[in-house]
């Protein structure tokens, strides 16, 4: 099995050097410093594994059972902390998925699932999400697609790259057709509190569905991506005991330093204080965004409903790639993320996240500059 690069994170390496004076399009919240955690960490901890459980520190998977509204739905062991959401969906994949399974992908949507399907040798099957629908997921083609050899399907709630959201009932349906199929249904969370529209965060499929798997993180809404702290969540106790042995075989044992900050970074009071100023930031920057693009002839997008990025449409078929690289580029030096990273390339990536030290209204400055030019 061999893995290939995704679109996505082939421009990231590319453009790694460039140090860009402006970001248009961050992707998590303003990051913290650790010097706001050294007053909570404990100076003798020892730093090998946490000595108690594999599956990660009781205290922060408590943590996460509350935040994900999952008290007296799941268990505690049915939380298993991982290195990122990243490690979480992996995991999942590689102990579920065999060749010629079928999986379900949605698209535009995160781009890991369809590369690690394709290496186990799997079949993907897409259902489409459209702009000219607001970016909704079209329910009638997943009906037409999922089958008796359907194995997973895998979305993202908040839709990471669009911002649109599942309703409850919407993920009611999903839980549904999975269940028609007997197929697993995981449902990748990572923006999820970072709601702009449409009322309070949705249930998490892991309390819907014994199949039902919910994956996140620390990386976003909480800004902590540099600790690789997120988890998989699934009331089936073999694919947490699986999920271990993989994580055993490969990353080995638990992240002791990134659980201990993330524990501390989730307990009550902090926790919602720092998604109280999340949601202030990433709202005061989206309205920024939103006025910038309807302001802009050769723009167009449809406003995010959750999480910190959307796809903005450039106009005159505009290539996404062409132009991102040349924004990069002096004298503009600004980074955003083309949309060919989502099987779009007419669109490119923005966001609100990042709070002040990305420079947002600089980099919409130049953007803007560099459309009236192009």
């Amino acid at each position: 099995m061999k893995v290939k690069i995704h679109t996505l994170f082939e421009y990231l390496l590319e453009t790694t050097e460039a140090e860009p004076e402006a970001i248009v399009g961050y992707s998590l919240s303003q990051s913290p410093k650790l010097g706001e955690f050294m007053d909570d960490l404990d100076p003798e901890l020892l730093l090998d594994w946490n000595s108690i459980d594999f599956r990660g520190l009781p205290a922060l998977r408590g943590h996460i059972l509350r935040e994900a509204g999952l008290d007296g739905l799941c268990e505690p062991s049915d939380v298993f902390v991982t290195a990122g959401t990243a490690e979480a969906n992996y995991l999942a994949m590689m102990q579920l998925l065999e060749p010629e399974d079928e999986v379900v992908i949605e698209t535009p949507g995160w781009p890991q699932t369809g590369v690690i399907s394709k290496a186990i040798g799997c079949t993907q099957r897409y259902v489409e999400r459209k702009e000219a629908d607001d970016w909704i997921f079209p329910m009638d083609q997943l009906e037409k697609v999922i089958n008796k050899n359907t194995k997973m399907i895998f979305v993202t709630n908040p839709n990471n790259p669009t911002g649109q959201r599942f309703s409850t009932a919407e993920l009611q349906q999903l839980v549904d057709y999975a269940r028609s199929v007997d197929a697993w249904l995981v449902v990748d969370e990572v923006y999820a509190g970072l709601e702009w529209e449409g009322g309070p965060r949705a249930p998490s499929v892991a309390g819907m569905y014994d199949k039902g798997i919910t994956t996140g993180s620390v990386s976003k809404a909480l800004g902590l991506q540099g600790l690789r702290c997120g988890w998989l969540i699934c009331k089936d106790k073999d694919l947490i005991m699986d999920a271990i042995i993989l994580r055993e075989n490969s990353s080995e044992l638990m992240n002791v330093m990134g659980e201990a900050i993330a524990e501390i970074a989730m307990r009550p009071e902090r926790y919602e204080a720092s998604m109280v100023k999340a949601r202030a930031d990433g709202l005061a920057n989206l309205e920024v965004l939103d006025t910038f693009v309807k302001g802009h002839p050769r723009l167009s997008w449809v406003r995010p409903k959750a999480g910190l990025i959307g796809l903005a449409k450039l106009s005159d078929g505009i290539n996404s790639a062409d132009f991102a690289r040349k924004l990069l580029a002096a004298p503009y030096k600004t980074f955003l993320m083309p949309g060919i990273a989502y099987d779009q390339p007419n669109h490119i990536r923005i966001g609100c996240g990042g709070g002040a030290e990305v420079k947002l209204d600089v980099g919409l400055a130049r953007l803007g500059d560099l459309l009236s030019k192009w």
